[in-house]
């Protein structure tokens, strides 16, 4: 399984937020593409659409889980993919910005 620390992920990195719906609206990164894994099967041509061509994908969720599934199934089909380590829980504990659906402070939940 591709796998990246997430002080690995830089400004301008592309990222795929995996949750559920109430999770992203508590608190995201900003700039993330947000489409919950319990949807991705209806949903991933927004994937393709969204991610600049020839981009990593860098696929998060809360803890890690759930994005390493969906890291599998994208690399799976040819897609340059891999799962953010310790997924938004580190990605706040590591004091990197977390937003809430209306752009201000959020936090994980």
């Amino acid at each position: 399984m591709p796998t990246v620390a997430v002080g690995d992920v830089v400004d301008g990195d592309f990222l795929l937020d995996v949750r559920e719906d109430d999770e992203w609206e508590a608190g995201h990164a900003q700039g993330a593409l947000h489409i919950p894994m319990s949807e991705f099967a209806e949903r991933s041509g927004e994937l393709a659409d969204a991610a600049p061509e020839g981009a990593k994908v860098h696929v998060i969720c809360r803890s890690g889980g759930r994005s390493a599934r969906v890291t599998a199934f994208l690399v799976q089909q040819g897609v340059d993919a891999v799962n953010v380590d310790g997924g938004m829980q580190m990605w706040e504990a590591s004091g990197r910005s977390v937003v809430d659906d209306k752009g201000q402070p959020g936090a994980v939940v």
